[in-house]
């Protein structure tokens, strides 16, 4: 008995020990809505300080595994969860797990941009605010880094107190990444989140990603495969909620293993 546990204690050790130095761990996730087997047996290493796309066609449960890793699936009715999902040696589904020490460290940018109805500077601040992450005098500084490193200080600088409704669709967009960075996460989600853009908005959006994984792990979910070659430098292949394949993007692309990727990158389907 204390052998074994001696073993399951290592093992665990181990597995924390990876979530630190590698990024996002998913051992056997499943995610069932209202009885229907949405993510089966999910299990992935997704690096750190790279760009992870997450590819398949629709319904494949892209976003579900997505929205799984931050826990906004946990608004879903009649949802269910089982298995981990390990971030510096903390299980995300752990008992006791705080919300949002988790979604700070994994902020979410949506499909259409969600700016708070609030000022430009206060969109960015809000988050330091509820965490109370500086002192006032800070505040103005962080602000200003996080609009630059999104590119969009230049363009705001004197307006930050103006509404945020007020900004383009694609300013609106960068506004909500300089929110989500300001509380200083250790990974990027992004939903679609260049959709519902023009192309030279979008091309900035993927442009802005390429950067930030200098410092942050960045995971997408697109359907775009153009977008996919573009930036990836990791790829998850998803099929009917199932990983079908994946790992570095130049080699997957190049040289998919599955007949199932092989079908979907040469566009049998979509």
């Amino acid at each position: 008995m204390t052998i074994f546990r001696l073993r399951k204690e290592s093992h665990k050790e181990a597995i924390q020990e990876s979530c630190e130095t590698e990024g996002l761990n998913i051992r056997n996730l499943n995610v069932s809505i209202s009885g229907n087997h949405i993510l089966k047996n999910i299990n992935l290493e997704i690096p750190n300080r790279k760009i992870t796309c997450i590819i398949g066609p629709s319904g494949c449960g892209k976003s579900t595994l997505l929205r799984s890793m931050n826990r906004l699936i946990d608004s879903v009715p009649n949802v269910k969860v089982n298995g981990e999902i390990w971030l510096d040696g903390e299980n995300v589904y752990g008992q006791n797990v705080e919300l949002t020490h988790i979604r700070r460290k994994m902020g979410l940018l949506s499909q259409r941009p969600t700016p708070l109805p609030m000022s430009i500077y206060d969109n960015v601040a809000y988050g330091c605010r509820i965490h109370s992450m500086y002192h006032s005098k800070e505040l103005a500084a962080t602000v200003e880094r996080n609009l630059k490193a999104t590119a969009l200080w230049d363009e705001v600088k004197d307006r930050l107190h103006s509404p945020a409704s007020a900004l383009s669709i694609g300013q609106q967009q960068r506004l909500c990444l300089a929110r989500g960075l300001a509380v200083n996460p250790r990974f990027i989600l992004g939903d679609e989140s260049t959709s519902a853009l023009d192309p030279i908005s979008s091309r900035h959006i993927e442009n802005l990603f390429v950067s930030l994984k200098e410092q942050y792990g960045v995971v997408l979910v697109t359907h775009t495969l153009r977008q996919a070659l573009r930036i990836a430098d990791h790829v998850v292949f998803m099929y009917l909620g199932e990983v079908v394949e994946s790992g570095d993007a130049k080699t997957l692309f190049s040289n998919p293993k599955n007949d199932l990727t092989k079908q979907y990158l040469s566009g049998v389907f979509s």
